[in-house]
């Protein structure tokens, strides 16, 4: 549009009266001075740089700071997120041993001064544990014998180490590790880890859409009938973990099943009870809801038994979470997963694994590694929370606002289905 001569002088004459002469402006900006290095002081330069934005900075996961802690036993931590980036175990799409980047990424807009749990009222990175982000274990993609003993020697290398808050709670001895992985087969080596420092079994809390107890010979072979290292599978490893007198026989849970079992019977349910699991099918929480699948999971497992918490993504269904190895229709949403985790908080979690991120199958907007994410972020504030528990240090939660009208509202719920 061409502006007329009477237009074109009336804007030169309203953008003179915004800037008068001698009035500060938004473009000047103080003048930038040239000092020595050694005039600097550092909490200048921390005050004006120590910062990121979700979207800047290297990516770790919420912006942690990173430390190869495999190399570096000098710098003790309380919490460790750990990238385990193998998937040559799986059974069908691989590529989850980009898992880790991808969770990391996705984390991005969590930091530690926005980082706040409302649900817990707990900022896990502002509370009492030292939180690193360990890097990644190196493991080899082409020998899973020599994979999985890479595994299972880090591990048991990091947990075995003295935390930075030794025994301040008193039961916190040991460090404990998020596993971002990779296929789900990494739990083998945790397990492993946990039950050599801990010197007992551990229960597992299992949530994937499958069992992962099968016996080696659920995949039948005519190449091999003795035992190789192809019985090592992400559908084997509890079965294996089982057999070494790893997992807590009688105290262990699967939630959100959904699995097509073998043959023409009830066989893998038959060797999935020998090895002590609770099954919570994904149907279930029709049944009985979150609180429920809740109240399950608590009354088997309790407040005191060493727990490993296992989350495969693909509990999540793949309408939801379609970036990972074997997926299956029918499974929980996001927002019921992250529901039942803030209800178990009070398990004693020794470990945990985030696992079966496959971001070549998520599509372009990262659901399924949010989610995985989002998995992390709930288990990490349920440690601090029992951390701050065994402290001594109570927390109260009292949201403001709504929270008495919604109260009111459960209340009249609760009323009407008793009168059902």
């Amino acid at each position: 549009m061409r502006l007329s001569a009477l237009s074109l002088s009336t804007c030169c004459f309203c953008l003179a009266a915004l800037v008068r002469p001698g009035s500060a402006s938004f473009y000047d900006n103080p003048e930038v001075e040239v000092r020595p290095e050694t005039e600097i002081p550092l909490d200048e330069l921390k005050a004006k740089w120590d910062f990121d934005w979700s979207f800047s900075g290297i990516s770790t996961f919420g912006h942690l700071k990173h430390v190869k802690c495999l190399t570096t036993p000098y710098e003790p931590f309380d919490i460790g997120i750990l990238g385990a980036p193998f998937d040559t175990a799986v059974s069908y799409r691989p590529g989850a041993r980009f898992g880790p980047r991808a969770i990391r990424a996705a984390s991005a807009r969590q930091t530690s001064f926005r980082g706040f749990n409302h649900r817990a009222a707990v900022n896990p990175y502002q509370s009492w544990a030292q939180i690193l982000d360990c890097g990644d274990i190196p493991v080899t993609p082409f020998d899973n014998a020599l994979a999985l003993h890479q595994m299972t020697t880090a591990y048991t290398e990091l947990i075995s180490r003295r935390p930075l808050s030794f025994s301040n709670p008193p039961s916190h001895t040991h460090p404990k590790l998020i596993s971002l992985g990779g296929d789900h087969s990494i739990a083998l080596a945790a397990l492993r880890a946990l039950q050599k420092v801990h010197g007992r079994p551990i229960a597992v809390l299992h949530f994937d859409a499958h069992l992962d107890t099968w016996h080696p010979g659920a995949y039948p072979s005519v190449w091999s009938t003795t035992p190789t290292q192809a019985d090592f599978t992400h559908g084997t490893m509890f079965w294996v973990a089982s057999e070494e007198g790893l997992i807590a026989n009688g105290s262990s849970v699967h939630a959100g099943l959904r699995t097509r079992l073998s043959g023409n019977e009830w066989g893998d349910y038959d060797n999935d009870e020998r090895q002590g699991f609770l099954r919570i099918e994904a149907d279930d929480i029709d049944a009985v809801g979150v609180s429920g699948i809740i109240e399950l999971i608590m009354e088997r497992m309790g407040t005191e038994t060493p727990v490993y918490l296992s989350v495969d993504i693909d509990v999540i269904d793949p309408g939801l979470a379609p970036g990972t190895g074997t997926p299956e229709p029918g499974g929980w949403t996001t927002r019921e997963l992250i529901a039942i985790l803030r209800g178990i908080e009070g398990l004693n979690v020794v470990g945990a694994d985030v696992v079966e991120v496959a971001p070549a199958y998520d599509g372009m907007g990262e659901s399924t590694a949010l989610a995985g994410a989002q998995v992390a972020y709930e288990i990490l504030t349920s440690m601090v929370k029992r951390g701050l528990k065994d402290r001594g240090e109570e927390v109260i939660l009292t949201k403001p606002g709504s929270q008495k009208i919604l109260s009111k509202a459960k209340a009249k719920a609760k009323a009407r289905r008793d009168e059902l």
